[in-house]
C-alpha cells in the first residue's frame, strides 16, 4: 500500500530526503529537524531519517467548520458524506491489530493513489510520532499532530503499547487528500466514527473482523453497550 516518491530512494510514500540546517545532512539520532519548502513545514523522523510534511489548521478547517458538540456522528464527522458508521476499537492487542488491518484495507481500496493526512491526538499518554511538531486544534480544542503520509505509515508508526489505552496504534484522525472519507476516534471514545461513500460503510458492516454499526445523522451515535465519554 502507499505511493512512492521516486526521489526518496527509500520506498516510503511521500517521504523525501532532507538537508537540515547545521547538520550537513546528519545529526544525532534523537534530534528533530525542520525545514520549509515553498511555505510547507517538513520534519525529520529520526528513526529512519525520512522527512514528512506537517499539516496546519488549513488541512482540518473543513472538519472544524462542519462539526458540532453533541452525541450524533456530526460531533466528529461533517454531515455531507453518503453514509456513516461507528467501528469499535477492540479491547486486546491482537484483536486491535486484526481490526486495524481490516479497516486500513477497506480505506485503502477507496483511496489507493493519494496521500492521507494522519492526525495523532495528544492525550498525554500517546506517542505523537513527531512530538516536536506544531499542533492543530480540533473539536473541543484538542491538540493533534497532523502529518501527510499514507496507510503504510498509519499501520506502523505507532504500536498499541504507545497509544491511548482505549484507542489503538492507528492515528486518531485519518482522511485522504480528496476528503472522500474521514475516520476519527474522539478522546474518550473506544470507537471510531466514520463517514464516507455508501460502499465503505457497507464494507465495514460486512467485514467479519470489524464490529461496525451504521448510524444516521440525527441519532445518538454511541454504540450499544458503550458510553459517550
Amino acid at each position: 500500500m502507499g505511493r512512492t516518491n521516486p526521489g526518496s530512494g527509500d520506498g516510503d510514500p511521500l517521504a523525501v530526503p532532507g538537508v537540515y540546517p547545521g547538520t550537513d545532512g546528519g545529526g544525532p539520532d534523537d534530534a528533530s529537524f525542520t525545514l520549509e519548502v515553498d511555505g510547507e513545514l517538513w520534519m525529520r523522523r529520526a528513526v529512519d531519517e525520512t522527512t514528512w510534511q506537517i499539516g496546519g489548521s488549513g488541512e482540518v478547517a473543513w472538519i472544524a467548520a462542519n462539526t458540532r458538540p453533541g452525541r450524533t456522528i456530526a460531533t466528529a464527522i461533517p454531515p455531507f458524506f453518503g453514509a456513516y458508521a461507528t467501528v469499535i476499537v477492540p479491547g486486546n492487542d491482537e484483536d486491535k491489530r486484526v481490526s486495524d488491518e481490516a479497516l486500513l484495507a477497506l480505506l485503502y481500496a477507496l483511496a489507493p493513489q493519494q496521500p492521507w493526512w494522519l492526525g495523532y491526538l495528544e492525550t498525554g499518554v500517546a506517542d505523537l510520532v513527531f512530538p516536536d511538531a506544531p499542533r492543530v486544534r480540533l473539536y473541543s480544542g484538542w491538540p493533534y499532530v497532523l502529518v501527510k503520509a499514507g496507510p503504510d505509515q498509519a499501520a506502523i508508526w505507532r504500536t498499541n503499547d504507545d497509544a491511548t489505552p482505549w484507542h489503538s496504534a492507528l492515528p486518531e484522525l485519518m482522511f485522504p487528500l480528496d476528503q472522500s472519507w474521514l475516520v476519527s476516534a474522539l478522546w474518550d471514545d473506544d470507537w471510531r466514527c466514520v463517514g464516507g461513500p455508501t460502499s465503505l460503510v457497507e464494507g465495514l458492516l460486512r467485514h467479519p473482523r470489524l464490529e461496525a454499526h451504521a448510524v444516521a445523522l440525527d441519532e445518538d451515535a454511541t454504540p450499544p453497550g458503550h458510553h459517550d465519554g
